[in-house]
């Protein structure tokens, strides 16, 4: 086959089948990229048929409108627990939070162990001692304030053994 426009551009030692062959991949390529695109297009219209369906621009402001106020009411929550979990903190600091118990016999004699030391403490290890002492007289109760963890009184073996129970030292007991 002569083809003069081939050789009038310089090209004449080109087989006009490979031009074919090659135009022929470059449509097949192209086609496949549209069967992508027309499947990519389908899938988002049903998308969007399913988002409106029932819905005109009315209802679809509506529907904005509504979920920007609960977004907001969520937020103006979520800054109030905030406020309330750290109020709720501060408060437990100051409750009492550890708790040591001894009971003991104060006099042999008596039988049974029923006195005990009761001490209880903050966060800070602030709190008192209670112990109370059981005798054939009668029942006696004093209290010891305790401060960081500390007595200006000196602690008896009992009220030193609740002191370290409530502070989480347990291996002296």
């Amino acid at each position: 086959m002569n083809y003069d426009l081939l050789k009038n551009i310089g090209l004449g030692w080109l087989d006009i089948t490979y031009i074919f062959i090659g135009i022929l991949a470059i449509i097949l390529i192209l086609l496949i990229l549209i069967i992508i695109q027309a499947v990519k297009l389908r899938k988002l219209t049903n998308k969007y048929k399913k988002f409106m369906l029932g819905k005109n621009a009315k209802n679809l402001e509506t529907d904005i409108v509504g979920l920007y106020e609960d977004n907001k009411f969520i937020k103006v929550s979520l800054e109030k627990n905030k406020k309330d979990i750290h109020t709720l903190y501060r408060r437990l600091e100051s409750t009492f939070q550890k708790i040591g118990i001894i009971k003991y016999d104060a006099f042999s004699q008596m039988g049974g162990q029923l006195s005990f030391c009761l001490a209880l403490l903050d966060e800070n290890n602030n709190g008192f001692i209670l112990n109370s002492v059981h005798s054939a007289e009668g029942c006696y109760s004093y209290t010891k304030e305790i401060k960081e963890g500390d007595c200006n009184i000196s602690l008896g073996d009992e009220e030193r053994k609740a002191l370290e129970m409530a502070m989480g030292n347990n291996e002296i007991i």
